[in-house]
């Protein structure tokens, strides 16, 4: 009796564990500043190494190696493309160009910085953020916008990946 409850057991415990490993987690998290007294946006990102290699992959047609010693400067370029055509942002109806910064990687998490600089006066604010949903409809990217002394967060999937936030 003891071998069958704990065969059943085990059983369980790997039919769990390949079920959580069948159903990943498709997240992006994107953190938006407005420095006033830069007059600019800070904007972070953080994506899975894995899939935004696999979306560069797919998109291009070209095999990438982001965070890896493999990495090539074209790569990074490509990246660069990619996020400024799948992450938009919009200051008073107008889209603004994003100047890359730098990125690092977070154990398996990329981390891109980015700014939008000379900001004089801020009505509205539209971000259309589809960053990875050209690879995994099931994507969801989070927002969560920090100024003029609020915060507020939203969320972005293939159904709804265009919003104006309150400002």
């Amino acid at each position: 009796m003891k071998k069958t409850t704990l065969t059943v057991l085990v059983l369980f415990s790997v039919l769990a564990l390949t079920s959580f490993a069948a159903h990943k987690f498709y997240m992006g998290i994107y953190q938006i500043n407005y420095a006033s007294d830069k007059k600019m946006l800070q904007i972070t990102s953080r994506i899975f190494l894995d899939d935004i290699n696999k979306a560069l992959e797919k998109k291009y047609q070209i095999s990438t190696h982001l965070g890896t010693p493999k990495e090539t400067p074209q790569e990074v370029a490509l990246l660069q493309k990619y996020l400024s055509e799948k992450l938009v942002i919009k200051v008073n109806g107008v889209a603004q160009p994003m100047h890359f910064l730098n990125k690092e990687v977070a154990s398996d998490v990329l981390v891109c910085y980015l700014s939008i600089k000379d900001l004089r006066k801020i009505k509205s604010l539209e971000v259309y953020n589809a960053v990875l949903m050209d690879l995994e409809s099931e994507q969801q990217n989070i927002v969560h916008f920090t100024g003029f002394g609020d915060k507020q967060s939203h969320l972005f999937t293939a159904s709804n990946a265009r919003q104006m936030l309150k400002l």
